[in-house]
């Protein structure tokens, strides 16, 4: 279990911290699934959910997108936490090795595992997700799945995939589910990304080496433009700048737009009542997705 109240699951080391054990809204946890670093952010109160019998047995669980690292979805979970009046908890997981994970959380041997071939892939990403579930969510918990961009792909992966899991409901932000290649923005990235992503890894890395002070000014500079820019933002755009995180999000991406092809109409339809989308002026929402065809 990562925190929550028990001892760390086997064949995984975690790492967490907390300014104020009582008062703290967010809670940051690190641990390796797969030997891939993953990083969770929890926000409650809840020091030992699982274990408090008054804690209520109904989580929000958001799975990101692309730069896949917990930090860009702080603000969200705050916002989503509030909104649903304090009342349950709402979570957050990175895609495994998006995340620059802190010295003192050590890899052990047994934590490389080859139940998933490639963890840093698409079909990884997604035994990444049903891996985290199933060994720190208990069975009785009901769940409510939150997905962003290619999260939205991994939330209809883990339906199809994990019928014990109780779902109540899959909500899919700007959903890319389908022909990613041709939407707008995939007939931009992928090439870049599917042709000539080993020769972007020489900028990426010779950014990476930069002063952390000369990151954060760069991150601040193109946030400012962008009119986002906040420290939670800053803080964890200047962790994606190092080599290992860059190299995992655009080979991640490189596969988004080779495998996501056809829309999983079966899944959809199996659990339309379960199912929402939204999506609004978004690059690689182009074709029709609130529906089957």
């Amino acid at each position: 279990m990562l925190g929550a109240g028990r001892e760390p699951l086997s064949g995984e080391a975690t790492s967490m911290k907390s300014d104020s054990q009582e008062q703290d809204l967010i809670r940051e946890e690190f641990t390796y699934i797969y030997g891939a670093p993953t990083q969770i952010l929890k926000c409650g109160p809840w020091e030992d959910l699982w274990n408090d019998k008054s804690a209520p047995r109904l989580l929000f669980l958001v799975i990101p997108g692309n730069p896949g690292l917990a930090g860009f979805y702080q603000i969200f979970i705050e916002a989503l936490y509030f909104g649903l009046n304090q009342q349950y908890p709402v979570w957050v997981v990175s895609h495994g090795g998006h995340c620059k994970i802190p010295y003192d959380v050590k890899r052990k041997e047994e934590m490389v595992s080859n139940e998933t071939d490639d963890v840093f892939g698409l079909h990884g990403q997604v035994e990444h997700k049903l891996n985290f579930l199933r060994k720190n969510v208990p069975k009785d918990v009901k769940l409510v799945l939150i997905g962003h961009s290619i999260g939205c792909y991994i939330a209809l992966k883990i339906m199809k995939h994990a019928p014990e899991l109780e779902i109540l409901r899959t909500i899919l932000l700007f959903p890319t589910i389908e022909r990613m290649a041709h939407s707008p923005q995939g007939r931009f990235l992928t090439p870049l990304l599917c042709q000539l992503r080993y020769i972007l890894y020489m900028p990426a890395y010779l950014l990476s080496l930069l002063p952390e002070k000369a990151k954060s000014f760069l991150v601040r500079y193109a946030l400012h433009r962008q009119k986002s820019n906040n420290d939670v933002l800053v803080t964890t755009s200047v962790d994606m700048l190092n080599m290992d995180c860059i190299a995992n999000i655009m080979y991640l991406g490189s596969q988004e737009m080779r495998k996501v092809i056809d829309r999983d109409n079966s899944t959809i339809k199996q659990h339309l009542k379960k199912v929402d989308l939204y999506s609004l002026h978004f690059p690689f929402v182009q074709f029709q997705t609130g529906g089957t065809k």
